[in-house]
């Protein structure tokens, strides 16, 4: 059905490896023309595992009925912004609150097919809050290191009511996923991370769904931290496009923060490889990743689709996030709300056609990070119990 290939060299490997020995890294390869797509884009039944024809699994899925999450009409945004159709894919609403249940659901999968007890994974903490919760469902032990202190309290409570062992350790993500990694080849436990090859294939089901529910639109925009969302539903795209099932492609359009922006200054350059950012910093902890490990797949999609990329502030960020919970409703955590930021600078740059329609893709949950929202909205105002207190207030 398929093929573990590197994205550099080209040589084939098996299901245990997660990178090649030229040091690039591998990629499901389905072969296109063997498989029966079993589904219809009809809008109808939508969830992860409705795409199984196209996942890359033998077994019964390990699932929490993940996916089919809402793509909601910002029209508001959209009139603000001079953009004729924006949706906003709210990823934040899956099981564990963010986008990453779609390649856990996968990941753990192929980690019972092959037989493993453990899972482990480096975090900046929704990649931890999922795999636990996956680990959980699937009756396997699962470690997380975590970079001590930089990480959202809600994500490491997830982690560790479902039963993970989180280790923090005094370093960034770079460092947290470069000792993970040595430990899993040593322990012989189930990476988990995005440089797993099989995580990105559940997590280009959110460009099925896309197609599913509105046909392809002109843009998708996300943020991106260790890029392997956007490599993913590039991928995904690609997939239903050689598989003749669409006719054109989005222009995949990567949002990073400015402390941690790698891959747009890559692309400013007009790179085909990142410069690390030694010490990332930004408000969006899900993204503050320097070294990226899906950069090059995440360049790929970007230069193939003829997209961009754009850095936004923290303050913009904010401004973002507060947009969407009080003009739309939806509440996200700071990364997500990258997307809509760097939305609105590419529109406010004359970078966006009037006329597209585009799809923004938020992460997480606003509840995933309530320590920001505490930061930036304040504390609730604290009265005496009575009825003249309540009204004086309000009418403050």
């Amino acid at each position: 059905m398929y093929r573990l290939t590197c994205i550099e060299c080209g040589r084939e490997w098996d299901d245990e490896h997660y990178t090649c020995e030229c040091g690039g890294l591998l990629e499901v390869r389905l072969n296109l023309d063997e498989i029966e797509v079993d589904f219809r884009l009809d809008g109808q039944n939508i969830t992860v595992w409705k795409y199984r024809s196209l996942l890359p699994v033998k077994i019964d899925p390990v699932t929490l009925r993940e996916g089919g999450t809402p793509l909601y009409r910002a029209e508001k945004l959209e009139k603000e912004i001079g953009v004729r159709r924006v949706y906003v894919k709210h990823e934040g609403l899956n099981p564990s609150g963010s986008f990453k249940d779609r390649g856990m659901t996968v990941g753990v999968t192929k980690a019972i097919e092959l037989g493993k007890k453990a899972v482990a994974c480096a975090s900046t903490g929704n990649t931890s809050a999922s795999m636990a919760m996956y680990a959980a469902k699937a009756g396997i032990n699962a470690y997380v290191l975590l970079p001590a202190g930089k990480v959202a309290l809600g994500k490491v409570a997830q982690a560790l009511m479902h039963g993970a062992k989180v280790i923090g350790i005094k370093g960034n993500f770079d460092d947290a996923l470069r000792i993970v990694r040595e430990v899993c080849g040593k322990e012989g436990l189930y990476l988990l991370n995005s440089v797993n090859p099989f995580r990105p294939e559940g997590q280009k089901t959110i460009a099925f769904e896309i197609a599913d529910e509105i046909g392809v639109p002109d843009r998708v925009v996300l943020p991106v931290g260790n890029a392997g969302n956007i490599s993913a539903i590039y991928k995904g795209f690609r997939e239903l496009y050689e598989l003749g099932i669409i006719d054109a492609m989005p222009k995949m359009t990567g949002i990073q923060a400015e402390g941690a922006a790698p891959i747009y200054r890559a692309l400013k350059e007009r790179r085909d490889y990142i410069e690390p950012v030694e010490n990332p910093e930004t408000v969006a902890t899900a993204i503050r990743i320097g070294n990226p490990v899906n950069a090059r797949k995440a360049l790929r999609a970007i230069y193939d689709t003829g997209g961009v990329a754009e850095i936004v502030s923290d303050g913009e960020i904010i401004e973002a996030q507060k947009l969407l919970a009080a003009k739309e409703g939806i509440g996200v955590e700071p990364a997500s709300a990258a997307s809509v930021a760097g939305l609105r600078k590419l529109a406010d740059r004359g970078m966006i056609d009037p006329d597209e329609t585009i799809v923004c893709v938020v992460t997480g949950n606003l509840l995933k990070d309530p320590e920001t929202v505490v930061k930036v909205c304040g504390e609730p105002v604290t009265v005496e119990a009575s009825v003249e207190a309540v009204l004086k207030v309000m009418k403050s």
